[in-house]
């Protein structure tokens, strides 16, 4: 029997959003200030994903310009319709809601439609049996905010031809608690006759929760489950390995079975670096309303399930740059220069060409990251730099935001070639450790153990010497750093300021998991 393993997306992936059509499963998450936004996977088991693309690839779709870490592209919602797939999801640095459509879930989508009139945040369509669409949106509490997260959920006609709301715009719900914060990420259903209105509250932290209301007509009166919430771990202490539980999106089968995506997080010693990432659980229905996950009532990390195992090629963890373009899991903080990188400058070498901009900018430095996965593995680059001077330099980096991180780097320190251990804590460089170095070819290597780091390096990619051992990397968690993103891992070089035309070569770059998936 196929089982579920919990999260079925590992890292940060957060927001998730999913639709069925016929035997075929595709979901998309959040991204927040990294490019190309939104990634697209496909499954037929619900369990094993391909990532089949990324749905704004072009800056005509994704303005990211000047976007804090947490900020950029909020809680996507992706939904099939007459042989057009829609999403819908919000810029929140850049123009607000808008919607993307495509004939195919790879792409090509188009460009942006604007909705004049959304207001708030995590937008959703929905589309009625009577041919008619719907706009569900959350904002602020029209009447005044009384107290912080006083929001509410609402929905309004949406022409199709036009792109646009039509008509009054209709508050629908606030939440299960009288006083409920944050009712968000809202997904509406049809379901034997009933409006379904599931959300998250609580807020994305401790207190996350996910809460569901129906009512016979789409604008209400909507009635809450008197179950709520269907679920959450807001309940079961800080020691407890997955919190933040909420934001989940329903999905059935072709067969009539029933489950739910949604996120939370791993932590590791109390704290969190991957992020939310997306988890799937069963639902069943009982008297009109969802069970999740029955005679449980949380989430798992492994439990049967009964679709046929879909198999996915497994994907090689070293990462090797003989290609045109760079695999879809790469990533670039906000929208990446066009002389960013090459992979035909140097054959076999992904070339980063250094600019004045840095990580601790809230710009596009010279950086190409994949997502943290796990709190045990290792990474590792074979790079060939030559610092001209003492502001440039490049390596690999650990990466929460522009204020936290971890570079370890290759630059010129009193005239000296060094190799250094920078960490950036709330905006602030720490020298950990340095060695000065006779080389420009190094074998660079990170080994995490939990929430301790060792740092190593070579230069013939066998043998390793020891810079420095158990960097403690707590401060790269969303607990000290605060923020909606996880970790990513990647390249970087920069000459922090000044002009250059210098560049580091990098041979190959390995993230390989050292426990095995739960």
């Amino acid at each position: 029997m196929n089982k579920i393993k919990n999260p079925i997306l590992s890292g940060f992936y957060p927001d998730p959003s999913i639709c069925a059509v016929g035997e075929d499963f595709y979901l998309v998450t959040s991204t927040f200030a990294y490019f190309p936004g939104v990634p697209i996977f496909h499954s037929k088991d619900l369990v094993n994903w391909e990532q089949i693309g990324n749905v704004l690839t072009r800056e005509s779709q994704l303005n990211l310009e000047g976007a804090g870490h947490s900020q950029g592209i909020f809680a996507p919602t992706l939904r099939y319709n007459n042989g057009t797939f829609y999403l819908i999801t919000t810029n929140v640095t850049h123009g607000g809601n808008f919607i993307v459509t495509a004939e195919k879930p790879e792409g090509p989508w188009s460009d942006p439609y604007w909705l004049e009139g959304a207001i708030g945040i995590d937008p959703s369509l929905f589309f009625d049996d009577d041919g008619k669409a719907y706009y569900v949106g959350t904002r602020p509490n029209p009447e005044g905010v009384r107290y912080n997260g006083d929001w509410e959920d609402w929905v309004q006609e949406l022409d199709l031809n036009t792109m646009s709301l039509v008509g009054e715009s209709h508050k629908i719900w606030k939440g299960a608690l009288r006083d409920a914060i944050w009712p968000e990420g809202p997904h509406l259903y049809k379901i034997d006759g009933y409006y379904y209105l599931m959300i998250a509250e609580g807020g994305t932290g401790p207190e996350h929760a996910v809460t569901i209301a129906r009512s016979k007509s789409i604008f209400g009166k909507y009635e809450g489950c008197p179950r709520n919430p269907i679920i959450t771990h807001r309940h079961l202490g800080k020691s407890y390995p997955i919190k933040h539980v909420g934001h989940g999106d329903l999905v059935k089968t072709h067969d009539d079975k029933w489950f739910m995506v949604m996120l939370a997080s791993r932590t590791c010693e109390g704290y969190c670096n991957t992020g939310r990432e997306t988890f799937l659980a069963k639902v069943i229905w009982e008297e009109g309303w969802p069970v999740v996950n029955s005679g449980i009532g949380i989430l798992e990390l492994e439990q049967d399930h009964e679709l046929p195992k879909y198999e996915v090629e497994p994907k090689e963890s070293c990462y090797h740059f003989h290609g045109k373009e760079l695999d879809n899991t790469w990533m670039f903080l906000r929208n990446p220069s066009e002389n960013l990188y090459s992979l035909t400058e140097k054959e076999g070498c992904l070339r980063l060409h250094l600019k004045e901009q840095s990580i601790k900018d809230l710009d596009n430095p010279a950086y190409v990251g994949i997502r943290q996965k796990e709190y045990h593995y290792i990474v590792s680059t074979m790079m060939e730099f030559k610092p001209n001077n003492e502001n440039e330099s490049a390596g690999i980096a650990i990466v929460q935001s522009n204020e936290y991180h971890i570079r370890y780097e290759c630059t010129q320190r009193n005239g000296r070639e060094v190799l250094q251990i920078i960490e950036c804590n709330n905006g602030k460089d720490i020298l950990i450790n340095e060695v000065e170095i006779n080389s420009n070819k190094l074998c660079l290597k990170m080994v995490s153990k939990g929430q301790k780091l060792d740092l190593y390096y070579g230069i013939d990619g066998t043998s390793y010497k020891l810079l420095q051992k158990e960097v403690n990397t707590k401060n790269l968690s969303t607990e000290i750093a605060g923020g909606f993103v996880g970790c990513t891992i990647g390249m970087f070089g920069t000459s922090n300021g000044q002009p250059t035309n210098n560049y580091a070569d990098f041979y190959w770059f390995e993230y390989k998991s050292t426990t095995q998936h739960n």
